[in-house]
């Protein structure tokens, strides 16, 4: 499974962008959950969703800039 792409998630308005921050910050919890409690869990799956979660505080990040200057 490859990574997702920054151009996947550029059409995104702010509401949709602050929603997506959040399901995938549920989803690390909900990972670390399942590891804490020695459920079955893919190792990939952490990476996938850091790098999701980086993605979209970047973007976040990089509108912010915008905005403000």
């Amino acid at each position: 499974m490859a990574f997702p792409k920054m151009s996947d998630i550029q059409d995104l308005d702010d509401d949709q962008l602050r929603e997506a921050i959040v399901a995938v910050k549920k989803e690390l919890f909900q990972l670390r959950f399942r590891q804490a409690t020695r459920q079955p869990v893919k190792s990939h799956e952490f990476r996938h969703a850091r790098h999701k979660l980086a993605q979209l505080l970047t973007l976040e990040h990089q509108r912010r800039r915008q905005h403000g200057s």
